[in-house]
């Protein structure tokens, strides 16, 4: 067992409050005032800021290696815009040196998968931010089938003078996709003359299922409208990634979110207008967000925001109008619950694995430090000796 005490613990679900968490297995047994433990370790957490370990619910860790250039750069398949059968964990470098960034930073999952070269780009999956092997950190794969609209993959593929070269093509191709799932869906459900085995095809089953969700890259309102347009021809589960200009179409977007159940999934927020696609780019967004009554998460598309800068961006937010409640929501339960991992992690609250972040200070003070990262219930970051 081990027993963190006395620290200033902020579950996500109640008001922060002086108490303790009990570790046990890997998993939370218990958090409240007074809690003991006959044995096991001990740990004091006197003047300590206690936190779920935060989300990165967009980022492309282990795909774009820190530091090695093209030789580490495996997240862009540009050779076919359509590669559903492609998948994160086979392209993954665990020993990536930004996972030790991660975990001293407090990030204990992220969702991180293929890049935005392609109209549809393959398999992200969840992981733990510690581990020996992809095995080893992965929560789940796959967690989400990734799409693009707009300029990526227009770019990539006027370059190469083959479709799409507009957005009328995106939109076609992934049509055309989808209903190609859907009739290799039915063909496999014959008793005879069934289809040969399309491994695209297959990937694509949960998604025209609803069991997988579509994580869509689209900056402009004119390319998220159209996500969600195709997500409601096809009935499919979607987040919108970046939603850079979200914050203009709030009044569309809740009434399109209300009926279809998708997911807002914001940022990098601390970046260049280094396409014409982020010039409404605002630190406003999520604050205007928040004001419709819209959740959402924050992410950093590491490697564009370097993923330890998860907290630096939510902070930002808080400057710039949104309450703190919300911007730690953004980078813990409400990142949880988009992707859809809540019941594992988000929140400290008993059942939930033992994945936590303790400050020395407030999160968003650029002074603070993450003194200790826990995920698992295994101290996997620790700066500084809390022994009783």
């Amino acid at each position: 067992m081990l027993l963190l005490k006395h620290g200033l613990i902020h579950t996500m679900v109640q008001p922060a409050f002086l108490g303790d968490i009990l570790i046990e297995n890997g998993k939370i047994v218990a958090v409240g005032p007074s809690l003991t433990c006959e044995s096991g370790r001990v740990l004091s957490l006197d003047g300590m800021s206690v936190f779920p370990g935060l989300i990165d619910a967009h980022c492309h860790i282990g795909m774009w290696e820190d530091g090695i250039g093209e030789e580490g750069a495996d997240g862009n398949e540009m050779t076919d815009p359509i590669t559903p059968e492609l998948r994160a964990i086979d392209g993954l470098n665990p020993f990536d040196p930004c996972f030790k960034e991660a975990r001293e930073a407090g990030i204990t999952t992220v969702i991180t998968g293929p890049g935005s070269a392609n109209v549809i780009g393959g398999q992200f999956a969840a992981l733990k931010t510690c581990g020996r092997s992809i095995e080893e950190m992965t929560l789940v794969a796959p967690i989400a089938m990734k799409a693009a609209t707009g300029e990526n993959p227009k770019a990539v593929y006027t370059e190469k003078k083959v479709a799409p070269t507009t957005r009328m093509a995106i939109a076609s191709l992934f049509r055309s996709t989808m209903t190609d799932a859907i009739e290799y869906q039915k063909g496999m459900a014959k008793e005879e003359d069934k289809p040969d085995r399309d491994i695209a095809m297959e990937a694509l089953l949960p998604v025209i299922n609803r069991e997988l969700t579509v994580k869509v890259h689209a900056h402009r309102a004119d390319d998220i409208l159209t996500a969600l347009r195709l997500a409601k021809e096809f009935n499919l589960k979607i987040t919108i990634d970046h939603c850079t200009e979200g914050y203009l179409i709030t009044d569309v977007l809740k009434e399109r979110l209300t009926e279809q159940g998708a997911g807002i999934i914001i940022g990098p927020l601390l970046s260049e207008r280094s396409k014409i696609e982020l010039k409404n780019l605002s630190f406003a967004a999520p604050r205007i967000l928040d004001e419709a009554g819209i959740p959402f998460a924050i992410m950093t598309d590491h490697p564009v925001i370097p993923i330890q800068f998860l907290a630096v961006q939510a902070g930002l937010a808080v400057r710039e109008g949104l309450s703190e409640d919300t911007a730690f929501r953004s980078i813990t339960k409400n990142a949880a619950d988009i992707v859809g991992i809540g019941e594992r992690v988000g929140t400290l609250e008993a059942g939930k694995d033992a994945d936590i972040a303790v400050f020395d200070g407030h999160p968003f003070d650029f002074r603070t430090h993450c003194v200790m990262t826990i995920i698992n219930g295994i101290i996997v970051h620790n700066k500084r000796s809390l022994e009783v």
